[in-house]
């Protein structure tokens, strides 16, 4: 079982904008004084040139074009609708906001067996989003992948009974919190798992200011401690600034990337640096547009692929 994969599938925007159905609970988004089609520009930029640094250092991306007639705003996304696993199962995850269900597309996942990954089977949660139940993906779930365990805050994009489901299909144990934020003067939950938390081989990044309960704070540390994870505790202010949305792959010859953006690199102390890149080399792009209306980073955008490839 491996924690990090060389294999990335991200999708490239048309029509990316602030998304006003996810905004009333994503408390990252911010509007910006110009148009939607200089936003997407601007965003497909961004999107190129992280591409681009990928790539150049040997992972491998496999980008897919999304189409206008979608209209999907958030599709950069991905890893909030699916998820690859090594046993050669991808799961489907029911999604908070109406117009982000459309990203779920079955070429995407045709795409990936036309690469030579092997899929066996497909589990399929989307269901839920009949009864209001919701659970996004990678965004909610932060996987432990070798050490059998699921982080999860929960959240009106994180309801415990799918946790529970998923971690019974997938053999996983949960560990369940609360994560909240100060916005307008109250604490109120923050949207996604991943912008607090990041779970390397050897290391975690995570907001621990963010969990204000005492006992849920020393269940959450003494799982990272017993599977020997590395704890780098970071700020709400550095949180902000998507410190903690970052994604730890590898590149060419097994080297390993932590992959973060301009502005979460820029927030990072030298101390909190040095001791990421004692487990890796640090990997940034600017996504300043994709972070701003988006309220998502550079984790956000990555699906990771660990399916089986055909060896013909």
């Amino acid at each position: 079982m491996q924690q990090i994969t060389n294999t990335i599938l991200m999708i490239r925007p048309v029509t990316f904008r602030m998304n006003e159905e996810t905004a009333v609970n994503n408390y990252f988004q911010e509007e910006m004084s110009i148009e939607n089609n200089e936003i997407n520009a601007k965003a497909q930029a961004e999107f190129d040139a992280f591409v681009e640094k990928l790539r150049a250092v040997g992972v491998e991306v496999i980008v897919e074009d999304d189409k206008l007639e979608y209209d999907t705003p958030d599709s950069i996304f991905p890893n909030n609708w699916v998820s690859f696993h090594e046993n050669g199962n991808v799961a489907l995850y029911p999604m908070f906001a109406e117009n982000r269900r459309r990203e779920r597309r079955e070429e995407t996942i045709v795409r990936l067996e036309k690469e030579g990954f092997i899929i066996k089977d497909i589990i399929d949660y989307t269901e839920a989003e009949e009864e209001g139940v919701f659970l996004e993906g990678t965004g909610s779930l932060l996987l432990d992948r070798v050490n059998s365990k699921a982080y999860c805050a929960l959240s009106d994009r994180a309801h415990e009974d799918l946790i529970i489901e998923f971690c019974e299909d997938f053999e996983y144990s949960p560990v369940i919190f609360n994560a909240l934020q100060t916005k307008d003067g109250k604490r109120l939950p923050v949207y996604h798992t991943n912008v607090l938390m990041a779970l390397g081989e050897n290391i975690a990044i995570i907001c621990l200011d963010s969990i204000d309960d005492k006992k849920e704070k020393k269940f959450v540390l003494k799982n990272l401690k017993e599977d020997k994870k590395q704890v780098i505790a970071i700020s709400e202010e550095q949180m902000h600034h998507f410190a903690g949305n970052m994604l730890q792959v590898k590149g060419a010859n097994g080297e390993k990337y932590m992959v973060m953006s301009k502005a979460a690199h820029d927030s990072l102390t030298q101390d909190q640096i040095n001791k990421i890149e004692a487990h890796a080399k640090i990997l940034s792009s600017d996504l300043q547009t994709i972070e701003t209306c988006g309220g998502g980073s550079a984790r956000c955008m990555m699906a990771e692929v660990f399916l089986p490839k055909d060896r013909k």
